[in-house]
Protein backbone atom coordinates (compact mmCIF):
# COMPACT_ATOMS: atom_id res chain seq x y z
CA UNK A 1 0.00 0.00 0.00
CA UNK A 2 1.24 3.78 -1.23
CA UNK A 3 2.09 5.70 1.42
CA UNK A 4 2.31 9.88 1.09
CA UNK A 5 4.96 11.74 2.42
CA UNK A 6 4.10 13.16 6.44
CA UNK A 7 4.11 16.34 7.35
CA UNK A 8 4.93 17.48 11.38
CA UNK A 9 2.03 18.45 13.92
CA UNK A 10 1.51 22.32 15.11
CA UNK A 11 0.94 23.97 18.19
CA UNK A 12 -2.43 24.75 17.59
CA UNK A 13 -2.97 20.58 16.19
CA UNK A 14 -7.10 19.92 16.27
CA UNK A 15 -6.57 15.86 16.90
CA UNK A 16 -6.32 14.84 12.74
CA UNK A 17 -6.54 11.36 12.15
CA UNK A 18 -4.65 9.76 8.90
CA UNK A 19 -7.08 7.92 6.49
CA UNK A 20 -6.46 4.11 4.27
CA UNK A 21 -8.54 3.05 2.02
CA UNK A 22 -8.76 -1.04 1.47
CA UNK A 23 -9.60 -2.42 -1.96
CA UNK A 24 -12.38 0.65 -2.42
CA UNK A 25 -14.67 0.07 -5.87
CA UNK A 26 -17.47 2.21 -6.26
CA UNK A 27 -19.31 0.78 -10.25
CA UNK A 28 -22.08 3.38 -11.35
CA UNK A 29 -24.04 1.09 -13.79
CA UNK A 30 -21.38 0.15 -16.64
CA UNK A 31 -19.17 2.79 -15.64
CA UNK A 32 -15.90 1.47 -13.02
CA UNK A 33 -15.48 4.74 -11.38
CA UNK A 34 -13.19 3.82 -8.06
CA UNK A 35 -11.45 0.49 -9.08
CA UNK A 36 -10.07 -1.27 -6.10
CA UNK A 37 -8.15 1.31 -4.64
CA UNK A 38 -5.49 1.23 -1.91
CA UNK A 39 -4.51 4.00 -0.11
CA UNK A 40 -3.02 5.91 3.04
CA UNK A 41 -2.70 9.06 3.86
CA UNK A 42 -1.05 9.84 7.07
CA UNK A 43 -2.06 12.47 10.13
CA UNK A 44 -1.81 15.85 9.50
CA UNK A 45 -0.58 15.70 5.80
CA UNK A 46 -1.82 17.59 3.02
CA UNK A 47 -2.53 14.98 0.31
CA UNK A 48 -3.97 15.44 -3.36
CA UNK A 49 -6.03 12.83 -5.73
CA UNK A 50 -4.89 14.73 -9.25
CA UNK A 51 -6.28 13.24 -12.67
CA UNK A 52 -8.00 14.48 -15.58
CA UNK A 53 -12.09 15.04 -15.04
CA UNK A 54 -13.62 11.45 -15.00
CA UNK A 55 -10.79 9.55 -13.58
CA UNK A 56 -12.73 8.76 -10.03
CA UNK A 57 -10.92 11.46 -7.69
CA UNK A 58 -13.75 12.99 -7.04
CA UNK A 59 -15.83 9.95 -6.53
CA UNK A 60 -12.84 8.60 -4.36
CA UNK A 61 -13.10 11.58 -2.00
CA UNK A 62 -16.99 11.06 -1.51
CA UNK A 63 -16.71 7.61 -0.27
CA UNK A 64 -14.60 9.17 2.44
CA UNK A 65 -16.72 11.79 3.09
CA UNK A 66 -19.53 9.25 2.83
CA UNK A 67 -21.22 10.82 0.57
CA UNK A 68 -20.64 7.85 -1.35
CA UNK A 69 -21.00 4.25 -0.20
CA UNK A 70 -18.15 1.45 -1.52
CA UNK A 71 -19.38 -1.23 -3.50
CA UNK A 72 -16.49 -3.18 -2.16
CA UNK A 73 -13.53 -2.62 0.32
CA UNK A 74 -13.33 -0.88 3.48
CA UNK A 75 -12.71 2.83 5.26
CA UNK A 76 -10.97 3.76 8.03
CA UNK A 77 -10.13 6.97 9.93
CA UNK A 78 -7.95 6.88 12.33
CA UNK A 79 -8.12 2.99 13.48
CA UNK A 80 -11.82 3.19 13.06
CA UNK A 81 -14.01 1.34 10.25
CA UNK A 82 -15.77 4.08 9.16
CA UNK A 83 -17.05 2.14 5.73
CA UNK A 84 -20.81 1.84 7.32
CA UNK A 85 -21.14 4.99 8.96
CA UNK A 86 -23.40 7.93 7.67
CA UNK A 87 -21.96 11.11 6.26
CA UNK A 88 -22.87 13.47 9.11
CA UNK A 89 -21.38 11.22 11.97
CA UNK A 90 -17.82 11.06 10.18
CA UNK A 91 -15.50 13.42 11.99
CA UNK A 92 -15.06 15.02 8.36
CA UNK A 93 -15.87 18.30 7.25
CA UNK A 94 -16.46 19.09 3.45
CA UNK A 95 -15.56 22.35 1.43
CA UNK A 96 -16.82 22.53 -2.23
CA UNK A 97 -16.06 24.40 -5.34
CA UNK A 98 -18.36 26.30 -5.31
CA UNK A 99 -17.93 26.65 -0.98
CA UNK A 100 -21.31 26.10 -0.68
CA UNK A 101 -21.86 29.40 1.69
CA UNK A 102 -25.48 31.03 2.28
CA UNK A 103 -25.46 34.25 0.56
CA UNK A 104 -28.45 35.46 2.78
CA UNK A 105 -26.20 34.80 6.60
CA UNK A 106 -23.36 36.68 7.75
CA UNK A 107 -19.54 35.32 7.89
CA UNK A 108 -20.64 34.35 11.64
CA UNK A 109 -23.94 32.69 10.71
CA UNK A 110 -22.34 30.55 8.13
CA UNK A 111 -19.67 29.47 10.25
CA UNK A 112 -21.72 28.40 13.11
CA UNK A 113 -24.54 26.78 10.79
CA UNK A 114 -22.68 23.01 11.12
CA UNK A 115 -22.78 23.15 14.92
CA UNK A 116 -26.44 24.80 14.69
CA UNK A 117 -28.05 21.83 13.13
CA UNK A 118 -25.69 19.14 15.29
CA UNK A 119 -27.91 21.02 18.16
CA UNK A 120 -24.86 22.90 20.17
CA UNK A 121 -26.12 25.81 22.26
CA UNK A 122 -26.13 29.32 21.14
CA UNK A 123 -22.83 30.30 24.04
CA UNK A 124 -20.76 26.95 22.60
CA UNK A 125 -22.11 28.15 18.69
CA UNK A 126 -20.25 31.75 19.38
CA UNK A 127 -17.48 30.33 20.70
CA UNK A 128 -16.53 27.88 18.21
CA UNK A 129 -17.35 30.43 15.34
CA UNK A 130 -15.13 32.75 17.08
CA UNK A 131 -12.31 30.42 17.26
CA UNK A 132 -12.51 29.39 13.79
CA UNK A 133 -12.46 32.46 12.38
CA UNK A 134 -9.47 33.67 14.36
CA UNK A 135 -7.67 30.59 12.74
CA UNK A 136 -8.37 31.99 9.47
CA UNK A 137 -7.80 35.49 10.06
CA UNK A 138 -11.48 36.33 10.16
CA UNK A 139 -12.01 37.40 13.52
CA UNK A 140 -13.43 40.83 12.23
CA UNK A 141 -15.85 39.64 9.99
CA UNK A 142 -18.35 38.00 11.95
CA UNK A 143 -21.09 40.56 11.05
CA UNK A 144 -20.33 40.92 7.60
CA UNK A 145 -22.38 39.87 4.81
CA UNK A 146 -20.58 36.90 2.85
CA UNK A 147 -21.44 38.61 -0.54
CA UNK A 148 -19.29 41.34 0.55
CA UNK A 149 -16.36 39.11 0.89
CA UNK A 150 -14.16 38.56 -1.87
CA UNK A 151 -13.19 34.69 -3.47
CA UNK A 152 -10.19 34.08 -1.21
CA UNK A 153 -12.42 35.66 2.37
CA UNK A 154 -14.98 33.13 0.78
CA UNK A 155 -12.56 30.34 0.70
CA UNK A 156 -11.50 30.93 3.92
CA UNK A 157 -14.83 31.59 5.64
CA UNK A 158 -15.62 27.92 4.20
CA UNK A 159 -12.62 26.59 5.68
CA UNK A 160 -13.82 28.08 9.25
CA UNK A 161 -17.21 26.17 8.57
CA UNK A 162 -14.96 23.20 8.16
CA UNK A 163 -12.88 23.53 11.36
CA UNK A 164 -15.46 24.99 13.76
CA UNK A 165 -17.25 21.59 13.85
CA UNK A 166 -13.50 20.01 14.92
CA UNK A 167 -13.37 17.27 12.70
CA UNK A 168 -10.07 14.80 12.16
CA UNK A 169 -9.96 15.55 8.09
CA UNK A 170 -10.74 18.14 5.75
CA UNK A 171 -11.73 17.21 2.00
CA UNK A 172 -11.63 19.58 -0.64
CA UNK A 173 -13.49 19.50 -3.66
CA UNK A 174 -11.71 21.70 -6.48
CA UNK A 175 -11.89 24.10 -3.86
CA UNK A 176 -10.00 26.79 -5.74
CA UNK A 177 -10.85 26.05 -9.55
CA UNK A 178 -13.52 29.13 -9.21
CA UNK A 179 -10.92 31.63 -8.48
CA UNK A 180 -8.92 33.91 -11.28
CA UNK A 181 -5.34 32.96 -11.47
CA UNK A 182 -3.84 36.18 -9.58
CA UNK A 183 -6.14 35.17 -6.45
CA UNK A 184 -5.61 31.08 -6.90
CA UNK A 185 -2.27 31.58 -6.15
CA UNK A 186 -2.26 33.67 -3.25
CA UNK A 187 -5.37 31.65 -1.81
CA UNK A 188 -3.66 28.47 -2.37
CA UNK A 189 -0.33 29.81 -0.45
CA UNK A 190 -2.67 31.00 2.35
CA UNK A 191 -4.27 27.22 2.45
CA UNK A 192 -0.84 25.61 2.65
CA UNK A 193 0.28 28.02 5.90
CA UNK A 194 -3.30 27.16 7.54
CA UNK A 195 -3.18 23.97 7.04
CA UNK A 196 0.12 23.61 8.36
CA UNK A 197 -0.36 25.77 11.13
CA UNK A 198 -3.55 23.57 12.18
CA UNK A 199 -2.27 20.03 11.10
CA UNK A 200 -5.24 19.13 10.00
CA UNK A 201 -5.09 16.10 7.54
CA UNK A 202 -6.47 17.67 4.05
CA UNK A 203 -7.81 15.48 0.95
CA UNK A 204 -7.85 17.86 -1.91
CA UNK A 205 -9.33 16.75 -5.66
CA UNK A 206 -7.99 18.93 -8.47
CA UNK A 207 -6.81 18.20 -12.14
CA UNK A 208 -4.69 21.14 -11.86
CA UNK A 209 -0.63 19.41 -11.78
CA UNK A 210 0.99 22.68 -10.26
CA UNK A 211 -1.83 22.94 -7.60
CA UNK A 212 -1.36 19.59 -6.74
CA UNK A 213 2.93 19.87 -6.65
CA UNK A 214 2.33 23.56 -4.59
CA UNK A 215 -0.18 22.11 -2.02
CA UNK A 216 0.78 18.76 -1.56
CA UNK A 217 3.03 16.50 0.98
CA UNK A 218 2.05 13.32 -0.99
CA UNK A 219 -0.33 13.39 -4.23
CA UNK A 220 -1.53 9.91 -5.68
CA UNK A 221 -2.18 10.10 -9.65
CA UNK A 222 -5.74 8.39 -10.54
CA UNK A 223 -6.47 7.16 -13.98
CA UNK A 224 -9.56 4.72 -14.51
CA UNK A 225 -10.36 4.40 -11.49
CA UNK A 226 -7.11 3.39 -10.43
CA UNK A 227 -4.04 5.16 -8.62
CA UNK A 228 -1.29 4.28 -10.81
CA UNK A 229 1.43 6.12 -8.62
CA UNK A 230 1.50 7.53 -5.18
CA UNK A 231 4.66 9.64 -3.91
CA UNK A 232 5.77 13.06 -3.10
CA UNK A 233 5.74 15.86 -5.87
CA UNK A 234 9.40 15.88 -6.40
CA UNK A 235 9.20 11.90 -6.62
CA UNK A 236 6.55 12.05 -9.30
CA UNK A 237 7.77 14.63 -11.40
CA UNK A 238 11.32 13.53 -11.58
CA UNK A 239 10.40 9.77 -11.43
CA UNK A 240 7.35 8.92 -13.11
CA UNK A 241 6.96 5.01 -13.47
CA UNK A 242 4.51 6.00 -16.57
CA UNK A 243 3.93 6.95 -19.63
CA UNK A 244 0.98 8.58 -18.25
CA UNK A 245 2.17 9.99 -15.16
CA UNK A 246 5.46 11.57 -17.45
CA UNK A 247 3.02 13.06 -20.32
CA UNK A 248 0.28 14.14 -17.17
CA UNK A 249 2.53 15.59 -14.91
CA UNK A 250 4.96 18.10 -16.82
CA UNK A 251 4.03 17.65 -20.50
CA UNK A 252 7.04 14.57 -21.64
CA UNK A 253 7.38 13.99 -25.32
CA UNK A 254 7.12 9.99 -25.59
CA UNK A 255 9.16 7.96 -27.93
CA UNK A 256 8.36 4.54 -28.72
CA UNK A 257 9.29 4.59 -32.50
CA UNK A 258 12.91 2.35 -32.32
CA UNK A 259 14.32 3.94 -35.00
CA UNK A 260 13.27 7.86 -33.73
CA UNK A 261 14.72 6.52 -30.19
CA UNK A 262 18.23 5.12 -31.71
CA UNK A 263 17.84 8.56 -33.93
CA UNK A 264 17.60 11.34 -31.04
CA UNK A 265 18.86 9.41 -27.90
CA UNK A 266 21.56 6.60 -29.36
CA UNK A 267 19.33 4.15 -27.38
CA UNK A 268 16.21 1.50 -28.24
CA UNK A 269 13.04 1.57 -25.27
CA UNK A 270 13.21 -2.49 -24.05
CA UNK A 271 9.98 -4.25 -24.58
CA UNK A 272 6.82 -2.46 -23.99
CA UNK A 273 8.36 1.28 -22.71
CA UNK A 274 8.49 4.05 -24.18
CA UNK A 275 11.27 7.02 -23.37
CA UNK A 276 10.29 10.38 -21.55
CA UNK A 277 11.59 13.72 -22.33
CA UNK A 278 11.18 16.68 -20.17
CA UNK A 279 10.34 20.11 -21.86
CA UNK A 280 13.09 21.70 -19.80
CA UNK A 281 15.58 18.89 -20.95
CA UNK A 282 15.90 19.94 -24.16
CA UNK A 283 18.82 22.13 -24.62
CA UNK A 284 18.87 25.01 -27.66
CA UNK A 285 21.87 26.31 -29.51
CA UNK A 286 23.93 23.40 -28.95
CA UNK A 287 27.02 23.13 -31.08
CA UNK A 288 27.35 20.18 -32.83
CA UNK A 289 23.33 18.76 -31.63
CA UNK A 290 20.63 17.71 -33.76
CA UNK A 291 19.58 20.06 -36.07
CA UNK A 292 15.30 21.36 -35.00
CA UNK A 293 12.70 23.96 -36.45
CA UNK A 294 10.80 26.16 -34.46
CA UNK A 295 7.73 24.87 -35.31
CA UNK A 296 5.23 26.64 -32.24
CA UNK A 297 6.69 29.49 -30.24
CA UNK A 298 4.75 30.43 -26.71
CA UNK A 299 6.19 33.11 -24.94
CA UNK A 300 4.88 32.71 -20.88
CA UNK A 301 6.61 35.59 -19.33
CA UNK A 302 9.58 34.02 -17.41
CA UNK A 303 9.80 30.99 -19.81
CA UNK A 304 8.95 30.27 -23.35
CA UNK A 305 7.73 27.16 -24.47
CA UNK A 306 8.26 25.33 -28.18
CA UNK A 307 7.43 22.58 -30.78
CA UNK A 308 10.72 21.63 -32.73
CA UNK A 309 10.42 19.76 -35.76
CA UNK A 310 13.71 17.29 -35.68
CA UNK A 311 13.78 15.52 -38.58
CA UNK A 312 9.91 15.14 -38.89
CA UNK A 313 9.50 14.01 -34.93
CA UNK A 314 8.29 17.00 -32.99
CA UNK A 315 9.76 17.47 -29.49
CA UNK A 316 8.24 19.94 -26.84
CA UNK A 317 10.79 22.51 -25.26
CA UNK A 318 11.21 25.11 -22.50
CA UNK A 319 13.55 27.83 -22.06
CA UNK A 320 13.87 31.19 -20.34
CA UNK A 321 11.51 33.76 -21.78
CA UNK A 322 14.42 35.76 -22.14
CA UNK A 323 16.56 33.40 -24.78
CA UNK A 324 16.84 34.14 -28.53
CA UNK A 325 15.82 31.40 -30.75
CA UNK A 326 16.58 31.85 -34.29
CA UNK A 327 14.07 29.23 -36.39
CA UNK A 328 16.63 26.70 -37.32
CA UNK A 329 19.04 25.71 -34.34
CA UNK A 330 21.05 22.79 -32.98
CA UNK A 331 19.52 21.24 -30.07
CA UNK A 332 21.12 18.61 -26.90
CA UNK A 333 19.01 16.03 -24.94
CA UNK A 334 20.26 16.67 -21.80
CA UNK A 335 18.36 13.57 -19.59
CA UNK A 336 15.25 10.98 -20.49
CA UNK A 337 13.75 8.47 -18.75
CA UNK A 338 12.06 4.94 -19.68
CA UNK A 339 8.90 4.45 -18.45
CA UNK A 340 6.39 1.53 -18.60
CA UNK A 341 4.09 2.48 -21.88
CA UNK A 342 0.51 2.65 -20.40
CA UNK A 343 -1.09 4.47 -22.96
Amino acid sequence: MAKAAHTTSTVEHLGAEGVRLEGVSRTFGSLKAVDAVNLEVPAGSFFSLLGPSGCGKSTTLRIISGFESPDTGRVFIGEEDVTHVQARRRPTAMVFQNYALFPHMTVGENVGYGLKVRGHSASAIREHVSDALRRVDLSNYVDTPVTSLSGGQQQRTALARAVAIEPSVILFDEALSNLDVALRHQTRAELKALQHRLGLTSIYVTHDQEEAMALSDGVAVMRAGKIVQTGSPRSLYESPDTAFVASFLGGSTLIDDPSTAQRLLQRKPSAGNVFAIRPEHVRIGVEGGLSARVVAYQYLGMQASLTLDVDGFQLLARIPGDQEVPETTFIGIETFREVVDDR
